[in-house]
């Protein structure tokens, strides 16, 4: 407490001035001012009641406030916050840009745009040519050749078709229906069969023998071929496997094995070509 019975002070014996509980906070507003030596007041005496300071702006808010802060949502069930949101023209700012450009008023156009454009012009001006990387096959593939059918009476088994793409192979393998319960697979290697993989082909339907004896399933595989192993000059090697009554038939292109070579092929597209992709932007 301060001398000089100002306002808001109280010289009162302890719990006598109803004044003093009522306005403690009056009491401590000025606690930043230190009181007399001799003061012998105690009812203000800071042990009795809390002290309430002034709270600078740069502190954290208190756990109280955050929480009278935040609006609980009315929704039944939800126990989230309501956002607060605050528009550009609340702090005096302005909601719109408007930009104004004249008829006769020449872009400005940043320079790693015209040097784009000018890359691209050069590369209209002629056909584009680059090359590819595809491994293909160094056999005739088997639906095409004659014999095809004698092939698979004999075999049991034979390689109908194989194409490529950029995953790997994928081909079809057509198999006599013998047995009801019959597995078909593919093992092909990377590496003149020092390692081998193999991979089960899938049923995909059945069709009747050319010649009408019976009835003949198709099957589908399809081998990874990683990208690092597309080199210049790699080979697959693969044959197929039919297992059938406890039978094993293969169809290993009468013991050379089916083979296909990794080669390149130089592409070239036209003019024409590459301006037509704008259509589709």
């Amino acid at each position: 407490p301060r001398r000089g019975g100002s306002a808001g002070t109280c010289a009162a014996p302890l719990g006598t001035c109803e004044f003093c509980a009522q306005r403690s906070i009056s009491c401590f507003s000025n606690t930043d001012l230190p009181a007399p030596p001799d003061s012998t007041s105690s009812s203000c005496d800071p042990a009795l009641r809390p002290i309430i300071r002034r709270r600078a702006r740069s502190l954290p808010t208190s756990p109280e406030r955050r929480k009278r802060a935040a609006t609980q949502c009315q929704v039944p069930g939800c126990q989230s916050r309501m956002n607060r949101v605050r528009f550009a023209d609340a702090l005096g700012l302005e909601l719109t840009e408007v930009k104004v450009f004249q008829t006769g008023e020449d872009p400005s156009i940043p320079l790693h745009v015209l040097s784009r454009l000018s890359i691209n012009s050069d590369l209209c001006s002629s056909d584009l040519e680059f090359t590819m990387q595809c491994l293909v096959p160094d056999f005739q593939q088997p639906a095409d050749c004659v014999d095809f059918s004698s092939r698979l009476q004999e075999q049991q088994v034979c390689l109908e078709r194989v194409t490529s793409s950029d995953l790997g192979l994928s081909g079809t393998i057509q198999v006599r229906n013998v047995a009801f319960e019959k597995q078909v697979s593919v093992r092909y290697t990377f590496n003149h069969w020092k390692s081998l993989h193999e991979v089960c082909a899938r049923w995909h339907g059945s069709i009747p023998e050319k010649n009408g004896q019976g009835q003949v399933d198709v099957f589908t595989f399809f081998l990874p071929v990683p990208p690092f192993l597309l080199q210049l000059c790699s080979v697959v090697q693969f044959a197929a496997r039919y297992q059938v009554n406890g039978w094993e038939y293969w169809d290993n292109n009468r013991g050379q094995n089916y083979s296909l070579t990794c080669r390149t092929h130089p592409l070239k597209m036209p003019r024409e070509c590459e301006e037509s992709w704008i259509h589709f932007i």
